[in-house]
């Protein structure tokens, strides 16, 4: 499948989903190696996607040296309408990306094409939030103002969705090159190649590869900012192969976000809304077996299988490392003799699909050190927990390394409030979870996270302060 797309020059020209490239210098680069990833509902071979050698990535780094000087110099508000024309362009072609996703990545399609509606209102929203230069002091003898210039090549290491990184990256004037997932690289070498006809060329670059990929970029000299997203292990060593060369770093690492559930809560309302990317739940024990059945109720009812069947709500998980991870917390859940409330079959029957599946598993208060509590299993294995008290609750929600999200469920917003400015976290919602937003800031505390993305705070990760103070005189 082609899709035509209108340049800004007025040449039509064509995304091919079904052959993917390197993008280096404002060109489609194949390489001698290439490999695949399975579609993990089906496990058939997606597309071959190329793997780099070290010369590529030098190649790219130097053309993308001498694009950021030109893109630095470009007036803002010219960057800014660059980013507005490219989400625009992503829009248009929105239903395209969103099935590759899902090929890729195995999200249900619904999810998927949410998805993309966000990744279009992230790249609009930075692109329109404010950077003026701040004025410190304007008096008669003297002025003094700073101003945020760019790095110069930044580097943005993704999962899958890069759009988060790319807005800021571009908008304040850094040239930068993103780096996929192994295990899912087709959207966003999708994305760079879209990129094209909207940035000059090396502005935007993108890079396929194999495990060599990431150090060789954290350790290039050539690179002066690292924005990696992923887990706390892989991020302690891109920190410490930026450090040899001081690069900028910002790093968003997995979270183990808590839920505090309280007793004034509507029971099945909330059951409902909490389903998604908690990944630790606490409810108050006056509520608490009722909790369960209503949570146990919603679980039941999400439908597992290929996301691109009508009515799915739970894909697959991405990968095999992945999902043979998932399994040992699965084993653990069994060895330990821990309560299943529902759930915990690992999809080994090929019930749920030959893919790597797993069925939504709900653990009935498990102990506090038990390795479904203190670690994030990256699949659909919850846990509930019972509380007794405000102090009890949020000393046992703040004792883990993870300090991405959490939420806080209740009625009475002044204790919703005070709970919430008590938790460890980067990110707390009351009454919601996940609510993510592009002009806000977003990033961990303690050892999930370095710097923050989104926001003006954002921007600003990409770029050096620089004062200027002035005689009037």
């Amino acid at each position: 499948m082609t899709v035509e797309t209108q340049t800004n020059g007025g040449v039509k020209q064509k995304l091919d989903w079904a052959t993917f490239s390197n993008v280096v210098n404002g060109k489609l680069v194949q390489t001698s190696k290439t490999r695949h990833t399975p579609n993990p509902s089906t496990l058939e071979a997606n597309p071959e996607v190329p793997v780099c050698a070290l010369q590529d990535v030098d190649e790219a780094v130097a053309h993308a040296r001498v694009a950021a000087k030109k893109w630095a110099a470009t007036p803002l508000a010219q960057r800014q309408q660059a980013v507005l024309d490219f989400a625009g362009a992503l829009r248009e072609h929105a239903a395209d990306f969103a099935a590759m996703l899902t090929r890729e990545q195995g999200k249900p399609t619904f999810l998927a094409h949410d998805e993309l509606n966000r990744s279009v209102q992230w790249l609009e929203d930075q692109a329109k939030l404010p950077f003026p230069e701040e004025l410190v002091e304007d008096n008669k003898e003297r002025i003094v103002k700073t101003r945020y210039v760019p790095l110069g090549v930044a580097v943005a290491i993704v999962p899958w969705n890069s759009c988060g990184k790319i807005a800021p990256a571009l908008v304040t004037g850094n040239a930068l090159i993103i780096k996929p997932s192994p295990f899912t690289p087709y959207c966003n070498l999708k994305l760079a190649e879209l990129a094209q006809q909207f940035f000059p060329p090396g502005v935007v670059q993108a890079l396929s590869g194999d495990d060599n990929l990431g150090p060789w970029l954290t350790a290039h000299e050539g690179i002066d900012k690292v924005s990696f997203t992923g887990s706390t292990a892989t991020g302690k060593l891109v920190m410490q192969s930026c450090a040899k060369t001081l690069k900028r770093v910002t790093l968003e690492l997995g979270g183990n976000d808590p839920a505090i559930v309280f007793p004034d809560v509507d029971i099945v309302d909330t059951a409902t809304k909490i389903c998604v990317a908690i990944k630790r739940i606490y409810v108050h024990a006056s509520i608490y077996q009722p909790f369960l059945e209503a949570f146990v109720a919603v679980t039941k009812s999400l439908q597992v299988g290929d996301g691109m069947t009508e009515g799915v709500f739970v894909g697959p998980i991405q990968n095999k490392m992945q999902y043979d991870r998932v399994k040992g917390f699965l084993d653990d859940v069994h060895t330990s003799k821990a309560n299943v409330a529902f759930g915990g079959s690992d999809g080994a029957d090929g019930a749920m699909g030959k893919g790597y599946f797993v069925q939504p598993t709900v653990i009935d208060n498990p102990k506090d050190n038990s390795r479904i509590v203190m670690e994030e299993p990256f699949g659909p294995v919850v846990p509930l927990l019972k509380f007794d008290s405000e102090e009890d609750v949020i000393a046992r929600a703040n004792n883990s390394e993870a300090g991405l999200g959490a939420s806080v469920w209740s009625k009475d917003l002044q204790r919703a409030e005070r709970v919430a400015s008590q938790l460890e976290a980067g990110s707390v919602w009351v009454n919601s979870h996940l609510d993510l937003r592009p002009d806000a800031a977003f990033g961990g505390h303690k050892k999930r996270g370095l710097g923050a993305e989104w926001g003006v705070v954002g921007l600003r990760g990409y770029c050096n302060a620089q004062t200027i103070t002035m005689p009037k005189a």
